[in-house]
């Protein structure tokens, strides 16, 4: 079953949907199941997400801002508009060189 808060055939301005907040960095499920989701993630500039994995397969899409994504050690700056695709259980992290909002789309396999 989708766990959501939107109904479906509204339309919505994707980066009017979080706010970034200046003493963590804020998550926003947009919508999931037991296969995976679409989320939201807020940073303020400097704030970071240090190395972990998802157990799942991810794109990551930056809406605002720029971002530096390490994957297995690699940096990419990413800014908005770009993209990238990791597997699932990748090492990662997140550090925001400005204030930034990425759209995180999880596939369980």
């Amino acid at each position: 079953m989708l766990q959501t808060e939107y109904k479906f055939g509204e339309v919505h301005d994707l980066s009017a949907q979080i706010e970034t907040g200046a003493d963590k960095v804020n998550f926003k499920s947009i919508f999931e199941n037991s296969h995976g989701g679409v989320s939201l993630v807020a940073f303020k500039s400097g704030q970071s997400l240090s190395e972990h994995v998802a157990p799942a397969e991810v794109m990551v899409y930056v809406v605002d801002g720029e971002i530096e994504f390490t994957m297995l050690g690699t940096p990419h700056t990413m800014r908005a508009g770009a993209f990238l695709l990791m597997g699932a259980n990748v090492p990662h992290s997140v550090i925001a060189k400005t204030d930034s909002k990425v759209m995180l789309t999880k596939i369980k396999a």
